[in-house]
């Protein structure tokens, strides 16, 4: 079946839709009341041409519950700038209790930036916010993006969903110039392992690389891949945070089945299956 995704930037559609999805449940873990807005007609058409597409709502849905509550805490920590990288229709700076002083970037390809401005114009964020348009592909763009964020730091770089998209060398040179920058100090990402790239390539892989999107991005050494720039502060186990937010997939018996027979190890290597990582520069 074909997918009306025409490239990368139609993945926020999609993850915008799941958002809507979650805010609209009488539970609700958070809520986005911007997020069907955003998503509009082809985000709800993306969902349903996808194989499964409505049952694969639950990672993102849980990413963005556990990306919100590592946010939050950064910024009790002494966090004075967000740099959020290839940021899409991320609401965070309009709907999570943020300080007025703190300073928001969402920085995304022009497009992408201009389509946001036009759907939430009129509302007002809780922080101060400024959107810049940029390719980061761009290398000397991308350097006064960074230079410009660490003008008030500490630093906290937010890349959700954008590392799986990119070349191995491009999460590399991304991890050295942001670590270049002394005001960087967290960099807070979603992390794919092998296993899981291959799993998504599988199920949705052609679809995606239809709309040039392909899935690139998950190493095997984990998150040793950034050291010696980068160590690893926090790794949320997707499955386990699942568990403990009551988000998880169909057929939950069986994966709790098969946790419990797998040995020590494998239960380890599950749980580095899918993750929300904070790291925080060395």
């Amino acid at each position: 079946m074909s997918t009306p995704i025409r490239n990368v930037s139609d993945t926020a559609l999609w993850v915008a839709m799941y958002r809507a999805f979650e805010s609209e449940r009488p539970d609700a873990i958070f809520r986005d009341p911007y997020a069907r807005r955003l998503a509009g007609e082809r985000g709800e058409a993306i969902v349903s041409t996808l194989r499964h597409g409505r049952a694969m709502a639950w990672p993102m849905v849980v990413r963005t519950a556990v990306m919100d509550e590592i946010v939050l805490r950064c910024v009790q920590q002494g966090c004075r700038t967000v740099l959020n990288l290839a940021a899409g229709l991320d609401t965070r700076a309009w709907r999570l209790p943020l300080p007025a002083d703190l300073r928001w970037i969402d920085a995304d390809l022009p497009d992408m930036v201009a389509y946001k401005q036009e759907r939430l114009a009129g509302e007002k964020t809780a922080c101060e916010y400024e959107a810049v348009p940029v390719d980061l592909v761009d290398a000397a763009a991308r350097e006064r993006l960074f230079a410009h964020a660490a003008e008030r730091g500490p630093v906290l770089t937010l890349a959700e969903g954008l590392l799986v998209y990119l070349e191995t060398d491009a999460v590399a040179a991304l991890s050295q110039h942001l670590h270049a920058h002394a005001a960087m100090r967290w960099w807070l990402f979603d992390l794919a392992s092998p296993k899981l790239l291959a799993y998504l390539n599988r199920s949705v892989g052609k679809q995606l690389q239809a709309g040039n999107a392909p899935l690139r991005f998950g190493p095997a050494e984990g998150t040793a891949f950034f050291l010696p720039h980068w160590r690893e502060v926090e790794f949320r186990s997707t499955w386990q945070e699942a568990l403990r937010l009551h988000r998880t997939m169909k057929v939950l018996w069986l994966w709790k089945l098969l946790d419990r027979l797998a040995g020590e190890a494998r239960r380890e290597k599950g749980r580095r299956f899918s993750g929300i990582v904070l790291l925080e520069r060395t």
